[in-house]
Order: C-alpha cells, then sequence, then structure tokens
C-alpha cells in the first residue's frame, strides 16, 4: 500500500475541504457585509455620528456572542453524542435561511438595525454547532500523523475562503446590494451537498454513555486540568479580544480610507491572503520545532501589525499591515489548533474544540464590542492600537503565568500512542 504524504490524497477529506471552502466563503461575505451595512444603517438612516455608529459594530458583536455563549456547552455535547455530518448540515442550513433573509431584507428597503441584530445572533447560534461538529471531523477520516498537515490545509480553506469571500461579496454589493447574499445561499447549499456525501461520523465510546449534562461538564473539567490546553486555549481568548482590528474595518473603509464597501471587502480579505500564503507553506513544511515560543512571538508580532494599522492613513500601506497580521495569527492558530487536537482524546473533542471555538468566538466578539466601547469614548484609531498593546501585555503574562507553552517544544500528540493501541488490540 502506498504511503499517504497528503490528506488531499484521501477523497473524503477533499471533499470536506471544498464543503468548509464553500461555507466560509459564503459566511465571512455574509458578516462583512452586516457590518458595513449596520454601520451604514446607523449613520443614514438614524443619523448617528462616527463614534455612535461605531459603537453599534461593538452591540453588533455582542449579539453574536450571546448565543454562542450559552449554546457552546451544548454544541460540543452534541458533536460528541451525534453524527457530526448532521450537524454541519443543520448549521449550514440556518446560514442558508438566514442569507435569504437578508437578501430579500436588502432587496426590499426594509433593513433597521433591530433585524440586523437579530440575524446576526441567528448566524452566531448556527456557528456554535457548526465549529465544534466541523473541527473534530477532520481527526477522524485522516491519519493522525497527517493531522498536522490536513489542519494547514482546512486553514488554507477557510482564510481563501476568507480572501475571496470579502472580495468577491463587495464587489457584488456594488453591482446589487441584495445579490451577494443570494449568491452565499446557493453556496452553503453547495456546501451541504458535499458534507451530505461523507460517510457518518460518530465520537469514538468506550463503556456506557454517560448523560449529557455530566458530558457537558467533562468536557470544562477536562480543560481546566490539562493547563497545557488552558493556556493555548485562554492565550487566543484574550490576545483576540484586545487586539481584534477587523471589528473597525467598516469605519476606516467608509469613514477614514474612503474606500467604500468594495474597499472593505479587499481590506477584509487582506489578513485572510496573509494567513492563506502562510497556510500553504505550513501544509508543506509544517512548523515541527520550538512550537510553543513560536506561538507566542507570533501573538506579538499579531499585536505590533494591530497598532501600526491603527495609525496608518495609506491605503495600500494598511492593506500591507492586514497581511502581516493575518499571517502573524495564521502561524498562532496553527500551533495552537494542532497542539488542540493531538493533545485530546477522540471522545473528547467535540467538547474540546466547542470550548476552544467559544474562546476564539469570544476573543472575536466581545473584541468586536470592546472596539466600539472604546471607539465610543476615545475614537477608533486609539481603541484599536490600545488594543494591540493590550495583545502583547497578554502574550508576556502568558508566558510566565503558563510555562508549559514556552516549554513546548514539538506536538507530541498525547493520545496518539494510547489510541493506535486500542485500535491494534484483538
Amino acid at each position: 500500500m502506498t504511503e499517504l504524504k497528503s490528506p488531499l490524497q484521501i477523497a473524503e477529506y477533499r471533499r470536506f475541504w471544498a464543503a468548509r471552502f464553500l461555507a466560509v466563503f459564503a459566511t465571512i461575505a455574509m458578516v462583512v457585509l452586516v457590518g458595513y451595512q449596520t454601520y451604514d444603517v446607523a449613520r443614514a438612516d438614524y443619523g448617528m455620528d462616527r463614534s455612535t455608529a461605531a459603537f453599534m459594530l461593538g452591540l453588533l458583536g455582542l449579539a453574536q456572542f450571546v448565543p454562542l455563549f450559552i449554546l457552546t456547552p451544548v454544541a460540543g455535547m452534541v458533536a460528541d453524542r451525534f453524527d457530526r455530518r448532521r450537524v454541519v448540515l443543520f448549521a449550514n442550513s440556518v446560514d442558508c435561511l438566514i442569507a435569504l433573509a437578508l437578501a430579500l431584507a436588502t432587496l426590499f428597503d426594509v433593513l433597521t438595525l433591530p433585524l440586523l441584530f437579530t440575524l446576526a445572533a441567528a448566524h452566531g447560534g448556527a456557528r456554535v454547532f457548526n465549529g465544534p461538529a466541523l473541527s473534530a471531523i477532520a481527526p477522524n477520516i485522516v491519519p493522525p500523523a497527517l493531522l498536522p498537515k490536513a489542519i494547514a490545509l482546512g486553514s488554507i480553506a477557510w482564510q481563501g475562503g476568507s480572501v475571496v469571500g470579502p472580495a468577491v461579496g463587495g464587489f457584488l454589493f456594488g453591482m446589487d446590494a441584495s445579490l451577494p447574499y443570494f449568491v452565499s445561499a446557493g453556496l452553503l447549499l453547495a456546501s451541504g451537498v458535499l458534507v451530505s456525501t461523507l460517510p457518518p461520523i460518530r465520537a469514538r465510546h468506550e463503556g456506557p454513555q454517560i448523560a449529557p449534562l455530566q458530558q457537558i461538564t467533562e468536557g470544562f473539567q477536562f480543560v481546566w486540568k490539562e493547563r497545557f490546553l488552558l493556556g493555548c486555549i485562554t492565550l487566543d481568548l484574550f490576545a483576540v479580544m484586545l487586539g481584534g482590528a477587523t471589528a473597525m474595518l467598516p469605519v476606516f473603509a467608509r469613514d477614514i480610507l474612503h474606500v467604500g464597501p468594495e474597499g472593505l471587502g479587499i481590506m477584509r480579505g487582506a489578513p485572510a491572503i496573509g494567513a492563506a500564503l502562510v497556510a500553504f507553506w505550513l501544509s508543506w513544511r509544517p512548523i515541527e520545532n520550538s512550537v510553543g515560543v513560536k506561538m507566542l512571538w507570533a501573538v506579538v508580532a499579531f499585536g505590533a501589525a494591530t497598532i501600526a494599522f491603527a495609525v496608518s492613513r495609506n491605503f495600500l500601506l494598511s492593506l500591507a499591515l492586514l497581511g502581516v497580521l493575518g499571517a502573524a495569527d495564521m502561524i498562532s492558530v496553527f500551533i495552537r489548533q494542532s497542539l488542540v487536537q493531538l493533545n485530546t482524546p477522540d471522545t473528547k473533542r467535540g467538547r474540546v474544540s466547542a470550548i476552544s471555538g467559544l474562546a476564539i468566538s469570544a476573543s472575536n466578539e466581545l473584541g468586536e464590542l470592546r472596539a466600539g466601547l472604546f471607539a465610543g469614548i476615545m475614537g477608533v484609531t486609539a481603541a484599536v492600537a490600545i488594543g494591540g498593546v493590550g495583545a502583547i501585555v497578554v502574550t508576556a503574562l502568558w508566558a510566565w503565568i503558563f510555562p508549559e507553552l514556552r516549554k513546548a517544544r514539538t506536538f507530541a500528540p498525547k493520545y496518539l500512542h494510547e489510541e493506535t493501541e486500542k485500535e491494534s488490540a484483538p
């Protein structure tokens, strides 16, 4: 039998990759345009000034975070208890309906802030079920030795969709404001068809099933006791929550750099271009040594790029800085996701992925709230720059509080040997 050298040699993984790319293309385009429309409606229809309208973007992030916070424990349990493929199909279907609702509301010019907040919250609820189930599928369809490459390739799908989605969405928005939402609905439908071709995927359980509430509690207890996992997950939570600049991009596009929705699409895709280039490199030459230190320095670079972006007033320079920001974030994400997946037993991957997903979502949505609140008080530039400083400070603190992160030399899959023994047992 020919030794597999790439996850792309596996047909199931290729379909999984394509489904993820299409779903990310659709949902990121939707999220970016909803942010732009929220800011634009607040300015044009409600007569808000720049700072108050920027604060609305923070509230939009909060609207997405609340269902994530409430439903994440349930979503992790669902991913470990039911067919992960069906869970992804359910989430895709909900997002498809949201895209159609946005398309019709835009077409008939009935968009209001309450409607935008409601649909954003519904998207947050769908995403909380999609993330853990989707993240837990890859380890079930590729060999453990290829998982770091599969994660890097999965990141290419994510970042590629994050580049193409906003850029194409912004272009279509310029043609007809409702068109990108109709396209997103079609892409989500196509993604669902690809996911449906995968075989049923359930977590491997040994012994009797425990009660759902106990499963949820067990997932949180596992992460809390594993300081290494706790450090990885919380570093991303606090660094991105403080350093995230993407929430304020509609303000920079409309009122600072004056590039409109088309420019916003390009700006929103710039971090993803940097991340995709790094992900492509990592899929070919994955990081193998001194992984903990490299993860920490990547977060520092993320914070520094955020500070520089805040003070830039040149569109091309801003794009370059966003690309650097995305590249640094990709290094951190690749290392963290590999460490989390390879140091978690399969029976808990759904719940641990849900907790990790909650940290990611909290960092993004609460980061939007933090940026919006600070922008309302001190202005957009200061809000973004202070966030970058905060990301650097958090990284220094975490390097001291969690020395396990600094000492991580390799990915060292803790549960690989254990699971291999179980599979080879008679």
